[in-house]
């Protein structure tokens, strides 16, 4: 039964592409989609009609982002729109190419959450949310880092480095759509939302879309770009059967350290040989419990591991380089996984990781992921 771990350094991701973020009402998910496929395109220097595979992600239909584009794929998939599937995709993605179902994927998400007013949570999802009061993900984000405060001492102000070097990023970044720099004090000045989350601890919903072209290894010689390989993959789900046990109050601790013994053991790498971390962030909080699940520090400790700026770039683990969901925008970790390629790749500008060569994705979620990506 495979593991798949023969996918090691089989696939390479060839071309990325995304559309601008913002407030964009005079377009549609299509429109945006179209945008960030021919960006790709561009990008890895591959003829439109090569393209035999396609999936979509919070896309209406992919039949119908299929026949904007022109194709005629041989492989299709849909994802749902829900956070977590930018890692599922990716990975679905390349055993898909690994069995030969497809040469070439393009793999498109596009989000029109801001100009349509997506609240992600309340009267949207009715019974969702709801358990003991909650009325969206954040509420159940705030309990959690409640009780990693009162058992490890976890302070807001620690929790503060997350956003402030994440915006310290976005500043660095010419596209990412926050540009004031701000500071601890800012972060515990900020306007409350759930208890004891406030404003800027939530990520930006945006308009957007992002595209990521992959093919096997040896197709990739052929393309304009050196080809950015995967060389680590691992998967653990944590949900239960109704909402609250997908926010469990173990932080997904369990979950995240067999993603990392997964992930690590195929790339044959370890927490200390990441140059770059992309971490999904929907809540600063996360970032706190993926750092200890991959084991980058003892659980209990990523309050005391971030302090001092080890987030930035020059720190100990340049995390979510763009400016992430917090201070970029919320492409669900579409757009973290375009950085860590733009980071291997060196084109990162002013944000750049020196040598960056082992870059990681990885998201805490009721479906944990997580990819190492090196250059090809």
């Amino acid at each position: 039964m495979s593991d798949g771990r023969q996918l090691k350094d089989r696939i390479a991701i060839v071309g990325v592409g995304n559309t601008r973020y913002g407030n964009f009402p005079d377009t549609d998910d299509y429109g945006l989609g179209a945008h960030a496929f021919r960006s790709a395109i561009e990008d890895c220097g591959l003829a439109k009609d090569r393209i035999d595979g396609l999936l979509t992600c919070r896309v209406p239909y992919y039949a119908r982002m299929g026949e904007i584009l022109g194709l005629n794929p041989r492989w299709t998939a849909a994802m749902p729109a829900h956070g977590r599937m930018s890692g599922m995709a990716i990975i679905e993605a390349a055993a898909a190419l690994d069995a030969g179902l497809c040469d070439y994927a393009a793999l498109i998400y596009a989000n029109i959450g801001r100009s349509r007013r997506v609240n992600y949570g309340g009267d949207e999802s009715p019974g969702i949310w709801d358990p003991w009061g909650f009325t969206s993900p954040g509420a159940a984000h705030a309990l959690m880092f409640q009780r990693h405060r009162a058992l490890f001492g976890t302070s807001t102000r620690q929790l503060a480095e997350v956003s402030v070097a994440f915006r310290h990023h976005a500043c660095l970044n010419p596209d990412a759509v926050m540009k004031q720099p701000i500071t601890i004090d800012d972060h515990e000045a900020a306007r409350p939302i759930t208890e004891p989350l406030r404003l800027l601890d939530f990520c930006l919903i945006n308009d957007g879309a992002v595209c990521i072209i992959m093919t096997t290894k040896e197709r990739a010689k052929d393309l304009k770009k050196r080809p950015v390989m995967i060389s680590g993959i691992g998967a653990r789900e944590a949900y239960g059967t109704a909402s609250i046990p997908n926010f469990d109050l173990n932080f997904w601790y369990d979950q995240m350290r067999d993603v990392g013994t997964q992930v690590y053991g195929m790339a044959g790498v370890a927490p200390a040989d990441v140059d770059a971390f992309m971490c999904y962030d929907n809540f600063s909080p996360t970032v706190l419990f993926s750092l200890e699940g991959l084991g980058f520090c003892g659980q209990g400790e990523a309050g005391s591991f971030v302090e001092g700026g080890a987030l930035k770039v020059g720190g100990r683990l340049p995390t979510n380089t763009d400016g992430g969901h917090l201070s970029n925008s919320y492409m669900q970790g579409w757009a973290l996984n375009v950085e860590a390629v733009r980071q291997i790749r060196g084109e990162c500008g002013a944000r750049q990781v020196k040598d960056a060569e082992v870059v990681q994705y990885a998201g805490a979620t009721p479906c944990c992921r997580s990819i190492i990506y090196t250059p090809g």
